[in-house]
């Protein structure tokens, strides 16, 4: 087994905001396994709201390297438990091992990944398309500019009713909004009336991580679900989001990967809860890996490729009216 990995720089089509942090430029990691003549690809970004950065990712990787390069196993989910205690602070490195392990092991197969995990590829939600936070005239442009079936509008601003409202004016569309971590409880309630009246599907993260207590009452007085993201990072917080969400969106770099990605899933169905996985601004290898899980899931956020100016890889290609999945074995995903 041969460990190697690249650092890219992804330029987006537009500036994106969201409520704590901007940029023009995403950096990423992309991590490669190969044995036997084949390879496998993941794929994690930075993240400086979290204290991510590929330099980190990359000296974990390099510290992990004797046991990914010497150990024999049978299954992702054993290379990761090998990882667990090591990459204890290092989750989105995780997750780039994680996801190019599962590639590898679908490809050794010579299978797809959904089939690999036996989902139905026909079950897959339509993803959603996002409108970082700008002027209402810069956000209406952006939605024009793609015509979609669903937005995802973030928010966080002094004016965010106007903006949904400006926006809802212009199309027919369905809408779901984030307002990461960015509104206290009584502006999440009360901005919930007006936003259910306005069409909006659900509420995600209106609140801070950290405040539970607020979450009650947001649960319980909502004109709308809400959905967990800030709040729901690891396999622990999905019992914890339990009566306080209605659902959670995973995220396979904060979760760890593909392996505790789908306990995460599972746990959640298990407890009547809905389940979106959502992405980070990746390239196509990050988003195909995503669009193999959408069938297990109830709403999905893979629209991070679509964001981009200039893509290094290909892999699905994800639609207002679907996924389409290449011809290739593992996550379909290939660097250009």
């Amino acid at each position: 087994m041969k460990l190697s990995y690249q650092v890219y720089d992804l330029p987006l089509k537009h500036r994106f905001t969201i409520a704590h942090q901007s940029r023009e430029v995403q950096d990423t990691l992309i991590v490669k396994l190969e044995e036997d003549g084949m390879e496998g690809l993941g794929e994690a970004t930075s993240n400086p709201y979290y204290g991510v950065t590929v330099e980190g990712m990359q000296e974990s990787l390099e510290k992990f390297r004797p046991i990914v390069e010497g150990i024999n196993w049978n299954h992702p989910s054993e290379l990761w438990e090998h990882g667990k205690a090591h990459f204890k602070e290092d989750a989105f490195a995780q997750c780039a091992l994680d996801m190019a392990a599962w590639d590898l092991f679908a490809k050794k197969q010579g299978k797809k990944l959904y089939e690999v995990l036996g989902l139905n590829p026909e079950r897959i939600p339509i993803s959603n398309y996002t409108i970082g936070i700008d002027t209402v005239e810069k956000m209406v442009a952006k939605m024009k500019e793609v015509d979609w079936s669903i937005y995802k509008i973030k928010l966080g601003t002094d004016n965010d009713l106007d903006i949904v409202r400006a926006l809802r004016n212009e199309t027919d569309a369905v809408f779901r909004i984030d307002a990461n971590c960015a509104w206290t409880a009584e502006q999440a309630i009360r901005n919930s009336e007006e936003l259910a009246k306005l069409g909006v599907e659900f509420m995600e993260q209106p609140l801070p991580r950290e405040d539970w207590e607020g979450m009650k009452e947001v649960y319980q007085h909502s004109k709308l679900p809400v959905m967990a993201d800030e709040s729901c990072m690891v396999e622990s917080d999905v019992k914890r989001c339990h009566g306080l969400f209605h659902a959670i969106n995973v995220k396979l770099v904060k979760a760890g990967g593909i392996t505790p990605g789908l306990r995460m899933i599972q746990e959640a169905k298990s407890l009547g809860m809905k389940t979106m996985v959502g992405c980070m601004t990746e390239s196509s290898v990050g988003i195909s890996a995503i669009a193999h899980l959408a069938p297990l899931l109830d709403y999905v956020d893979m629209d991070g490729a679509l964001l981009l100016a200039k893509d290094p890889a290909e892999g699905v290609i994800v639609t207002s009216s679907g996924v389409e999945f290449p011809n290739r074995s593992g996550i379909g995903a290939i660097l250009k």
